[in-house]
């Protein structure tokens, strides 16, 4: 069997605007209770364990490969709830979208300051 990665913990201060943010924004399910956690639930049977922390969250980087259609939609979402965007991971592009390899990228914060990037070539 393949090694695959099954989940990762995103650390939030409030566990469940955080999963909101990633399932609104991404256009998928509402995240379901695991435990601790809001697991949010990826097309490659991956999930987002999201969990609330006290104290700082260290802010992370997560990207997700889309079609061109789900770009348009995402890209659509972030326009609609007004969300600052970039082209760039460092925020140095703002308003802009990139267009690397071919295909279209962009990135956006999360309520805890995560780097969230949808992409439609790796």
């Amino acid at each position: 069997m393949p090694i695959e990665l099954n989940h990762t913990i995103v650390a939030a201060h409030d566990r469940r605007a955080t999963a909101d943010f990633l399932t609104g924004l991404l256009g998928l399910p509402e995240a379901e209770v695991n435990g601790p956690f809001l697991a949010v639930q990826l097309g490659n049977r991956v999930t987002l364990d999201v969990m609330t922390v006290e104290g700082p969250v260290t802010p992370q980087h997560y990207a997700f490969l889309v079609s061109e259609d789900e770009f348009d939609a995402i890209f659509a979402r972030i326009e609609a709830q007004g969300l600052t965007y970039f082209a760039d991971p460092f925020s140095q592009q703002p308003g802009r979208v990139n267009h690397w390899n071919g295909g279209r990228g962009v990135y956006v914060k999360d309520p805890d300051g995560h780097s969230i990037e949808a992409l439609t070539r790796p």
